[in-house]
């Protein structure tokens, strides 16, 4: 093995370490950015490709689904082969899948397309995490892994702003895809370009010397058992019915192979996802309450671009800059909640993130069409407020108390869970949202014909299509105004029913944080790290007073090009 480097062994940290702190955050942008750009874009989509509510989850959640459920391969392949060079591979990708994306003839195609952008994507987000936790020291990785934190909450409220400005100037692109909306994915493109050039000069390639074999067996079994539960899921938005057979078999069928799953990972002698961090209660909790966070936080930014657009007749531009409070929020507080933790602690700043968001969806709860758009302002600022405090303690938590030599399948795993939280926030708030607009307007629109009422029932974008072909063929415009109204009514009744979901999740994160997480003290320049008074947590001191020590087993070579500089991981 060759030798590590001298600020490995040292615990310094990488003297460039903030320079490639920024690259990473150019390969984590595209990754983040590109699922809430997509949500701005929904409902020119549904129109243009004419897609069920179905159609549009699954172009969500075929990018989730796909992506979590390879993030901790690609993990492991990366403490195998080297974290940069996996890196590169999913930048490209990526990049590929989204061009690809941008001129998708069919829902259907466009949902294939989602999903191979999202096999790249899952190589980048576990491997930037993973390369952070090397190149920074202990004391100094909650604030890095705040600013991480910060740059994907800000890309999850920025992605709505790009996407509006984008569809609000369609002809920038439409003249090469032939649609509206194509110019979301292109978008990626130049960016991809940018982080691998960045990639290739700045970040030192690392690995793990002592990586383990692949688990095919789990990649398998974990995909398997996701898109059964998924799939059982978003079917019930098209038989409006939770007891049907194609929805709750496919879904008992998945919870049935991912428990399988996680046994025989526990009984794997090469798990690719470590079910045994669980044991260990502060990792446990933390990472709970950022998945719950996440399933909130993924249920609202797809179900309130149709409030906003659609209810509200904001054009694209200015229903993505409704969203730029909640990338405020996101940057005042994650990048603060290292020094907030410091002074307060993991459980008292983490509960209070909670509480903020919490607050936030209670508001979503009663919103009103007529609600001043300043209070919708506030609480998307609260929202990310408290998102900022939820996330980045909590993702620092769960890599501190990792060895640096499996921090990329640590890191996949904390990963895998928060995109699950994501995906099942998509597919549950989605089809609640559907099945319960489509039961209330059933009755609203009674007045049309059969035919049209169930067309109209699909969606609320379905609904206007449907009453303006009515007034069309001799509708009076002052019924289908009223009945349009209706219509806006049930819609906001059926998303006041999915935020009431979201709400109850989050206060559940509230009392697992609030009682659950044990007292943790963050790490100190020259103090051990973490050091937990709960008992439960001897795992957690056991791992991090490696520091630095486990350091030097990290293979790391810099790949500056300066003269004489061997590939160290090539003298092994």
């Amino acid at each position: 093995m060759a030798p590590a480097q001298e600020w490995m062994t040292s615990g310094s940290g990488h003297p460039r370490r903030w320079s490639i702190l920024a690259v990473l955050l150019v390969s984590l942008l595209i990754v983040v950015l590109d699922n809430t750009v997509l949500n701005i874009a929904l409902p020119t989509i549904q129109r243009d490709l004419q897609a069920s509510q179905a159609e549009l989850v699954w172009a969500v959640d075929s990018y989730i689904l796909v992506f979590a459920s390879l993030l901790f391969t690609w993990g492991v392949i990366g403490d195998r082969i080297g974290r940069k060079r996996v890196l590169v591979i999913g930048m490209v990708i990526f990049g590929a899948a989204s061009a690809l994306s941008a001129f998708a003839p069919t829902a259907g195609w466009l949902i294939a397309f989602r999903a191979l952008m999202g096999v790249g994507g899952a190589a980048v987000m576990p491997t930037t995490l993973a390369i952070i936790t090397v190149v920074f020291p202990p004391h100094e990785r909650g604030r890095a892994i705040g600013t991480w934190a910060g740059a994907v909450g800000a890309a999850v409220a920025l992605g709505p702003v790009l996407g509006g400005l984008l569809l609000q100037n369609p002809e920038w692109t439409n003249w090469l895809t032939g649609n509206d909306w194509g110019a979301v994915f292109l978008v990626n493109v130049p960016i991809v370009a940018i982080g691998l050039v960045g990639i290739l000069r700045v970040v030192p390639e690392t690995r793990n010397p002592d990586a383990r074999a692949l688990d095919l067996t789990g990649l398998v079994l974990s995909v398997l058992g996701l898109f059964l539960l998924i799939y059982g899921i978003i079917h019930a938005s098209e038989t409006k019915d939770w007891t049907a057979p194609g929805v709750w078999v496919p879904m008992l069928a998945g919870l049935l192979v991912i428990t399988l799953f996680l046994v025989l990972e526990a009984r794997s002698d090469h798990p690719s996802f470590d079910v045994s961090l669980f044991r260990n209660r502060g990792y446990s909790v933390s990472l709970t309450a950022v998945t719950l966070a996440f399933f909130a936080l993924s249920g609202i930014t797809f179900t309130l671009p149709f409030y906003l657009q659609i209810l509200r007749g904001y054009s694209t531009l200015v229903a993505g800059l409704c969203f730029l409070p909640f990338a405020v929020g996101q940057l005042i507080a994650a990048p603060r909640s290292a020094a907030m933790v410091n002074r307060f602690g993991y459980r008292k700043v983490m509960t209070t993130g909670l509480l903020l968001v919490a607050a936030a969806m209670g508001v979503l709860v009663v919103l009103q069409l007529e609600t001043p758009l300043w209070i919708v302002l506030a609480t998307f600022f609260v929202f990310g407020l408290g998102m900022g405090n939820v996330v980045a303690p909590g993702a620092t938590v769960l890599q501190n108390v990792l060895p640096l030599a499996r921090a990329g399948a640590g890191s996949a795993v904390q990963n895998t869970v928060r995109q699950v939280g994501g995906a099942l926030g998509v597919a549950v708030v989605g089809t609640v949202l559907a099945t319960q607009y489509a039961a209330r307007s059933a009755q609203s629109l009674a007045v049309l014909p059969e035919q049209a009422r169930e067309a109209a029932t699909e969606s609320i974008i379905a609904t206007t299509a449907v009453l303006d072909e009515a007034v069309a063929a001799g509708l009076p415009p002052q019924t289908a105004a009223d009945l349009l109204a209706a219509a806006f009514d049930d819609f906001l009744a059926a998303s006041h029913v999915a935020s009431a979901i979201s709400l109850g999740v989050v206060l559940l994160a509230v009392v697992l944080v609030g009682f659950g997480l044990p007292h943790i003290t963050p790490p100190q320049q020259g103090v051990p790290p973490l050091e937990p008074d709960d008992p439960t947590d001897a795992l957690v001191a056991r791992e991090v007073r490696k520091y630095p020590g486990e350091a030097a087993q990290e293979i790391v070579e810099d790949d500056r090009g300066d003269a004489g500089d061997a590939p160290m991981a090539d003298n092994r």
